[in-house]
């Protein structure tokens, strides 16, 4: 698929924004078909250029900056500088969508707030994401994504409830903001096709990660503030009652969806689960009871001894993988979602490629992440900067 052929194939971003909820928003719209231009400092770039994701890194940048950035171009500006400060605001001119991640009052203090690129740009979409919204008492607090986890009550959902608080293992946080913020860049830009006006596009890690909760949170609201209550053995969600959870077997471990007890009961042959099977109520209030039961059945067994005896009575169920295994796996192979791309000094890398297909086709990015500053040179002969 050209770009061509996408949705927002003509569009031009400009982002001047780092690290992950940012670049990870310019990405969706790029997977989309847009064009993105990243705005660099000229002495070190994106600071996620050396977020050490692992201790790999590609030709001096971390994989991190590399899985987020591919295919965009960059620009190097310096921001104090009175002369590229000006060819920035040309450039914006004549750009569809701004994206930015300063700390709040940043912005303002460099005069590109929206206010300010309203005035010389009222067709522009304007995105921007901060930790913890454009004012109250967190405003100055670091907009990161672990302690935005820590302050939104989400580690309370994880792991079982003797172990204290639990952070997710992935930039949640960063990665919902950045897909939150892409949504409503998206719905702007529609506003903007029918009006031909721009929007003021706004979202923090904060509310993301209270709008990530909205299933428990509802509960919780409705429920007298009854904290969430997680199992105290193999828990996987804190509103599901048993058996939902991750079980070990012989061999590895099995995962349970919801599923009633009574079927549990026969199909597994625990002759102590039957007393829970018509009294539903009891299977969210002891859950950690009819957990050990199931637990301690499965361990006799390998994990496909129990999908053969499960799965064709339509229990949903799992086998759980690792990467290893997974990426193995003839349906990982089917979605064709990784691709092989090449950095401007040919060293291949191999990177995801968008979750989204466009009528049956999923985009393709023709280069890796850019060098700091790549396309200077080019961009500021294009559009006369």
């Amino acid at each position: 698929m050209t770009t061509d052929h996408l949705p927002l194939h003509g569009l031009l971003v400009i982002d001047l924004s780092q690290f992950l909820a940012g670049p990870y928003c310019s990405l969706r719209l790029q997977d989309l078909g847009a064009r993105v231009i990243k705005i660099e400092r000229p002495d070190g770039g994106d600071l996620s250029r050396q977020l050490y994701l692992s201790d790999t890194m590609v030709d001096g940048d971390s994989t991190i900056f590399h899985a987020i950035n591919r295919g965009k171009e960059s620009l190097a500006l310096d921001l104090k500088d009175a002369t590229d400060m000006a060819s920035l605001k040309k450039l914006i001119s004549q750009a569809d969508v701004v994206i930015q991640n300063f700390r709040p009052g940043v912005i303002e203090r460099l005069g590109l707030s929206y206010p300010d690129v309203k005035a010389f740009a009222p067709h522009i979409v304007y995105g921007s994401v901060s930790g913890y919204g454009p004012d109250g008492p967190w405003v100055k607090f670091p907009g990161q994504d672990l302690l935005a986890q820590a302050r939104s009550g989400v580690m309370w959902l994880n792991g079982n409830s003797d172990d204290g608080p639990v952070p997710f293992g992935l930039a949640v946080a960063d990665m919902f903001a950045g897909a939150n913020l892409a949504q409503g860049i998206l719905a702007a830009l529609v506003r903007k096709g029918i009006t031909g006006t721009g929007s003021l596009i706004e979202t923090s890690l904060l509310e993301s990660m209270v709008d990530f909760q909205f299933e428990v949170l509802a509960t919780h609201l409705n429920d007298g503030g009854r904290p969430p209550q997680r199992s105290k053995y193999r828990s996987a969600h804190v509103g599901l009652s048993a058996p939902y959870g991750v079980y070990p077997t012989e061999d590895g471990y099995l995962a349970i969806a919801m599923t009633p007890i009574s079927h549990l009961a026969e199909l597994l042959e625990i002759a102590d689960l039957h007393s829970y099977a018509d009294r539903p109520e009891t299977w969210f209030s002891e859950r950690d009871e009819i957990k050990r039961l199931i637990a301690a059945q499965l361990f006799q067994r390998p994990t496909q001894h129990w999908l053969d005896r499960l799965q064709p009575h339509d229990i949903w169920c799992s086998k759980v993988l690792d990467w290893t295994e997974f990426l193995q796996e003839d349906a990982f192979h089917n979605l064709d979602i990784i691709q092989k791309v090449e950095n401007q000094r040919g060293t291949p890398l191999m990177l995801t490629r968008s979750p989204l297909r466009v009528n049956g086709e999923r985009s393709r990015s023709s280069t890796a992440a850019p060098e700091i500053g790549a396309q200077s040179s080019r961009l500021r002969k294009e559009f006369s900067l």
